[in-house]
């Protein structure tokens, strides 16, 4: 680690993120095939369990240019924390009772999936780790 403005940063091995940049190498996504291949990666590096500061800084970088492309193919500014939980759910094909465990009982996710009870802070917060996405996206004009 090295101290840059008051902040420790993680130093990284210049060989090493080149080797993973030229075994990856990451590009601005321009359709869906190179975001398919982006988000195969991420799993990969997410599924390191204790990932380098190499690791760590492509899959930042990866993360970024994904979101960059599904935020400008795919806006969600009208979307309700309702509308983006139940495409989440579509999109990793689960049902409510796979919420079950994730945000509480039966009834609970029932009344949440059916727009009965808004979803709560801890709510987004424990949907937003389950799903790898940001946990505002879920709650209605509160932060996390």
């Amino acid at each position: 680690m090295t101290q840059v403005g008051g902040k420790m940063t993680l130093t990284i091995n210049r060989k090493a993120y080149g080797d993973l940049l030229a075994e990856i190498q990451p590009q601005v996504i321009t359709n869906d095939v190179e975001n398919e291949i982006a988000l195969r990666n991420i799993e990969r590096l997410l599924a390191i369990p204790q990932p380098t500061a190499e690791e760590e800084r492509i899959l930042q970088l990866l993360l970024t240019l994904v979101e960059k492309y599904e935020d400008e193919r795919y806006p969600m500014n009208d979307a309700s924390p309702l509308d983006i939980l139940l495409h989440l759910m579509e999109s990793n094909n689960l049902k409510q009772a796979d919420l079950v465990n994730v945000i509480g009982s039966s009834g609970v996710v029932s009344e949440v999936v059916n727009g009965k009870r808004q979803i709560s802070k801890n709510q987004a917060q424990t949907l937003g780790k389950f799903f790898n996405v940001d946990p505002k996206l879920l709650v209605m004009l509160q932060s996390c």
